[in-house]
């Protein structure tokens, strides 16, 4: 999404994605330019799971995988919405407590944390 403003640099989030799942079989983390569509495409991939965290979320998202389905109607779309103890989470909910000194242990993977940390110090 280019009008978002990631903390962490597109290599530092796939070397993180990478700690994060390296202990689960048969993944691949990649990162592409361009259309998720077009990507799915390339890759094969018969389906896109995205998930839901709130109403709010449905309505940009149902838009996108009507005109991902105009796009390729090959490729599916596949919602999925997150426990009730998680929808009020959102990466700058995680990286405000983190700037306050609150504990984001119970929110983000082992690996983040840390990074987390230290991303915010070079920051400030």
């Amino acid at each position: 999404n280019e009008s978002k403003q990631p903390l962490f640099t597109l290599e530092e989030r796939v070397d993180l994605v990478r700690r994060c799942i390296k202990h689960i079989p048969n993944i691949q983390v990649d990162s592409f330019d361009g259309l998720l569509v077009e990507y799915a495409n390339q890759r094969n991939a018969q389906a896109i799971v995205r998930g839901l965290r709130a109403i709010s979320d449905f309505e940009f998202e149902f838009q996108l995988a009507l005109m991902n389905r105009k796009l390729n109607e090959k490729v599916e779309t596949i919602f999925m919405m997150p426990k009730d103890t998680y929808t009020f989470l959102s990466s700058r909910i995680i990286k405000e407590i983190a700037r306050l000194g609150g504990d984001v242990t119970a929110f983000v993977p082992t690996p983040v944390r840390p990074a987390l940390l230290e991303k915010l110090k070079t920051v400030e």
